[in-house]
C-alpha cells in the first residue's frame, strides 16, 4: 500500500465534503477512501521519513478541483483531511438525518448548515433525540475510526521523546477553532456514550438475535473522546470555581480558556441535569459487566469499561464542579462498586495491571475530598459476586476488604500500588463511623504483615506502609472512637503487634538475623492468617491471564509523594496546603521517601544494607502514642470484666467497648492530614501510554495497528 495513494484518497474526501455526497456512489467512494486511509496511515506513521508527509503542503492534493482559495491551496494534507472528515460527520442523509421537509427539492448546504442542530443524541446541551438510523451509525463509525487512526501518530513516538511531550498536532488542529464543528462533535460523542443502554428493554438473549449498530459507534466515540481530551492539565488550566454561570450548557464566564476546545467545553459543563445525565450514563455502563441474571449469558456485557474509567477520570480532573457533584450524593457509590469489582477481578492477571492502576488513581482522586469518606458509611447491600469474605457492613468495609485481597493475593507487579491503596484508606479514615469486624481484622492483618522485621528491613521504603496504617488507626481512634468498637477490639486482641513495633530491634546482629529469616524473597506479604472464611456466593476466583494474552507495557508511575500533596483539615473543614519543608512532628516527614522508588524487588534490594542509624531515624517517629494510651486504659478493663464475669463471648466484650469512652484520656487530637492527588507530567504520560495501549488492543478485529513498529509501548505476550 503506497503512501502515494493517500493524497488521492484525501482529495476524494474533500470533494465529498464539498458536494455533500448526494448519490449512493459518492457515499460509497467516501467510505472506501476512509477505510483505505485507516489501513495506510499506521504504515506512514511508523516510517520516520514519511511521518511529516501529511504536514507538508502537497500541490493540488487535498483540494477539490474548483478550489482556488489561496489559504486552502497551501493547507497541509492533514488539515484538509481533518476538516473534510469533520464536515462529513454532519452530512445530511450520510451521517445525520436530513431536516429537509419531504416534497421540497432544495438540498441542505453542508457549508452553511448549523451542525449544532444536528447533534447525534439528546443529552448535554441538546434535548432532541433523533430517530435511530443504523446506516448513519455505521458511516459515523467508519469516519471516527479514521480520525482515531489520524490521532494515533502518538503511538509511533517513544514515551519520553520531546515530540510526545509537545502535544499531538492532529489533535491540536482538530480541537482548535479551525474546526467549526468542534462543539457539536464533542457534544455528539459525549451524548452517544452516556445515553447508550446495552440492555435495552431487557429481553433475554436479545444481543444474540439482533446486531447492535450503536455499540461500535459508542466504543469508538469513547476512544476518540479520551484521545482528544489527552491534554496536559498543567498547561491547559481548567476553570476557576467561582465563575458565575449562564443558562446555557457551557459556562461562558470561565477563564483561562484552554487551547483544546474539547477540554474547554468539558471544563465548562455546569448544569446539574447535564452532570446527572453524564454520571447516570457512565454508572449504568460501568455496572453492566457486573449484571447478574438467572439465565447464563442472557444480557449483553460491554467490553469498553477501561475507556469509560479514563473518561470518568478526565471529567473529574478537568471539571471540578462535576467532581463535587459526583461526591454530593450516594451516586458516587455506583462508580465505586464497579471499580472495586474490577480491582478484585483483575488482581491476579498481569495483562490487566493498567486497569488496576486507573481504578486506584480514580479512588485516590476521590479520596482527597471529605465527602467521599462520608459517602462510604452507606450500608453495602448490593451483592455483586466477588471472591471476598462475606461481611455485613458499609461501602468502607467493602473497600478495605478488596484492598486487603489485592495486597495479599494480587499479582507481584502491583507492589508499587500498595502506598496508593493505603493512602486512600488514610484519606477516608477520619470519616469512617463503624468498621465491621471483618474489615478491622483485615487492617490488623496488613499491619502484622508489614511490620515483620524482615519486611521492614528488606527495602528502604517499606516502613512507610506501617506509618500509613498507624495513621489510619489514630484517625479512627481520635475522630470516630464511638461506633468503632470492632476495630478497638481487634487492636486489643492484636496488641502484641504494637508492642513489637515499639520494641523493634535496631542493632546490627538483629537486623541481619531478621533478613536471614526471609524465606521467600519474592513474597511481599505473608498470605496466612488472613481469616478469609467463605467467599460470596456465585463468585469465582480471580484468574491469571491466559497464556499468550497480549498486553502493552506501561511506564512507571510517580512515587506517592510526587503523586499527592499534603493538606491539613482546619477546624472549619477547609483544607490548608502544608509547606513540604515543615516536618510533621507526629508523622514521618517523608524526607527518606525521596531516596529510591518504593518497594525494591530482590535484585535492587540485594544492594540495600539497612543500618542501625537508618532504623532509628524512622522508628522514633512511629506514631504509637495514641494506640499505646488506648491499650493502657482499656486492656486492664477488658481483662477485669472477663475474669469477673467469666466472659469468653466476644459480643459481650464488644458491648462493653461500645459504651466505653476515652474522653480526656487520649493525647490531644492531631490535625487531620489529607494527601490530595496533584496533576503532574509523570501521570499525564502514564495515562497516554495506558490509553493508547488499551485502544491498540481493543482494535484487533480487524487489526488497525497490529504488527506495525509502535514506539510508545511494547507489545508483550503473557
Amino acid at each position: 500500500m503506497s503512501p502515494v495513494l493517500s493524497p488521492l484518497a484525501v482529495e476524494k474526501l474533500v470533494a465529498g465534503a464539498e458536494s455533500g455526497c448526494p448519490s449512493d456512489t459518492e457515499k460509497q467512494i467516501i467510505l472506501n477512501c476512509a477505510r483505505l486511509l485507516t489501513r495506510v496511515l499506521p504504515y506512514i506513521f511508523e516510517d520516520p521519513d514519511w511521518r511529516g508527509f501529511f504536514w507538508s503542503s502537497v500541490p493540488g492534493a487535498g483540494r477539490s478541483q474548483d478550489d482556488d482559495d489561496e489559504e486552502d491551496s497551501s493547507r497541509p494534507l492533514a488539515e484538509s483531511l481533518l476538516l473534510a472528515v469533520a464536515n462529513l460527520l454532519f452530512c445530511p442523509d450520510f451521517t445525520v438525518q436530513s431536516h429537509r421537509r419531504s416534497g421540497t427539492d432544495t438540498t441542505e448546504d453542508i457549508h452553511t448548515l448549523d451542525s449544532c442542530e444536528y447533534i447525534w443524541e439528546a443529552g448535554v446541551g441538546f434535548a432532541h433525540s433523533p430517530t435511530p438510523n443504523h446506516t448513519h451509525d455505521l458511516n459515523r463509525t467508519e469516519l471516527l475510526k479514521l480520525l482515531l487512526t489520524c490521532f494515533s501518530e502518538a503511538m509511533y513516538l517513544p514515551p519520553l521523546s520531546e515530540s510526545n511531550g509537545a502535544g499531538n498536532p492532529w489533535v491540536q488542529f482538530f480541537c482548535s477553532a479551525e474546526n467549526r464543528h468542534a462543539l457539536p462533535l464533542f457534544t455528539s460523542l459525549l451524548n452517544v456514550v452516556c445515553a447508550y443502554d446495552p440492555v435495552g428493554y431487557g429481553i433475554p438473549y436479545n444481543h444474540l438475535l439482533f446486531w447492535d449498530s450503536r455499540e461500535p459507534l459508542v466504543e469508538v466515540s469513547a476512544q476518540l473522546l479520551i484521545v482528544t481530551l489527552d491534554s496536559d492539565p498543567t498547561t491547559n488550566s481548567g476553570p476557576s470555581m467561582d465563575g458565575t454561570t449562564t443558562s446555557t450548557a457551557m459556562d461562558e464566564n470561565e477563564s483561562p480558556v484552554p487551547d483544546n476546545l474539547f477540554v474547554n467545553y468539558l471544563s465548562r459543563i455546569h448544569r446539574e441535569e447535564d452532570f446527572q445525565f453524564i454520571l447516570k450514563g457512565l454508572a449504568r455502563l460501568l455496572l453492566n459487566p457486573l449484571t447478574q441474571t438467572y439465565l447464563p449469558n442472557s444480557t449483553k456485557k460491554i467490553q469498553f469499561h477501561q475507556e469509560l474509567l479514563v473518561l470518568f477520570w478526565k471529567l473529574c480532573d478537568f471539571n471540578k464542579k462535576f467532581l463535587f457533584f459526583v461526591l454530593k450524593s450516594s451516586d458516587v457509590l455506583d462508580v465505586l462498586v464497579p471499580i472495586l469489582y474490577f480491582l478484585n477481578d483483575a488482581r491476579a492477571d498481569q495483562s490487566r495491571v493498567g486497569l488496576m492502576h486507573i481504578g486506584v488513581f480514580i479512588l485516590l482522586l476521590l479520596s482527597g475530598e471529605r465527602n467521599f469518606g462520608v459517602r462510604l458509611n452507606k450500608p453495602y447491600s448490593v451483592r455483586v459476586p466477588m471472591d471476598i469474605p462475606v461481611f455485613t457492613g458499609t461501602h468502607a468495609d467493602l473497600l478495605i476488604v478488596v484492598f486487603h485481597k489485592v495486597i495479599t493475593s494480587g499479582h507481584q507487579r502491583l507492589q508499587p500500588l500498595y502506598d496508593c491503596l493505603l493512602t486512600i484508606i488514610v484519606n477516608v479514615s477520619p470519616y469512617l463511623k463503624s468498621l465491621s469486624m471483618v474489615a478491622s481484622n483485615k487492617l490488623l492483618h496488613l499491619l502484622e504483615a508489614f511490620s515483620s522485621p524482615w519486611f521492614l528491613f528488606s527495602s528502604p521504603q517499606n516502613h512507610h506502609l506501617v506509618f500509613f496504617l498507624l495513621e489510619v488507626f489514630n484517625n479512627i481512634i481520635q475522630y470516630q472512637f464511638d461506633g468503632n468498637s470492632s476495630l478497638v477490639y481487634a487492636i486489643i486482641r492484636k496488641r502484641n503487634i504494637f508492642h513489637q513495633l515499639a520494641n523493634l530491634p535496631s542493632d546490627t546482629p538483629s537486623i541481619q538475623r531478621a533478613l536471614q529469616r526471609k524465606k521467600k524473597p519474592a513474597e511481599p506479604i505473608s498470605r496466612t492468617n488472613s481469616q478469609d472464611g467463605a467467599s460470596m456466593e456465585g463468585s469465582r476466583p480471580a484468574a491469571p491471564a491466559e497464556p499468550g494474552t497480549l498486553k502493552t507495557s506501561l511506564i512507571a508511575t510517580p512515587a506517592i509523594e510526587k503523586l499527592t500533596e499534603k493538606s491539613q483539615v482546619s477546624e472549619d473543614g477547609t483544607l490548608r496546603a502544608i509547606d513540604p519543608d515543615v516536618p510533621q512532628a507526629e508523622l514521618e516527614d517523608g524526607a527518606q521517601s525521596r531516596q529510591t522508588r518504593r518497594f525494591s524487588n530482590v535484585s535492587s534490594s540485594s544492594q540495600w544494607n539497612p543500618t542501625t542509624d537508618w532504623v532509628m531515624s524512622w522508628k522514633v517517629k512511629l506514631p504509637l502514642q495514641t494506640i499505646m494510651r488506648l491499650l493502657q486504659v482499656l486492656v486492664p478493663q477488658v481483662e477485669k470484666i472477663c475474669i469477673d464475669k467469666g466472659l469468653t463471648d466476644e459480643s459481650e466484650i464488644l458491648k462493653f467497648l461500645q459504651h466505653g469512652t476515652l474522653v480526656g484520656l487520649l493525647p490531644v487530637p492531631h490535625p487531620i492530614l489529607i494527601r490530595k492527588y496533584q496533576a503532574n507530567a509523570g501521570t499525564a504520560m502514564w495515562f497516554r501510554t495506558y490509553m493508547w495501549g488499551v485502544i491498540y488492543l481493543r482494535n484487533m478485529d480487524p487489526p488497525v495497528w497490529y504488527d506495525t513498529d509502535v514506539k510508545l509501548f511494547e507489545i508483550q505476550r503473557v
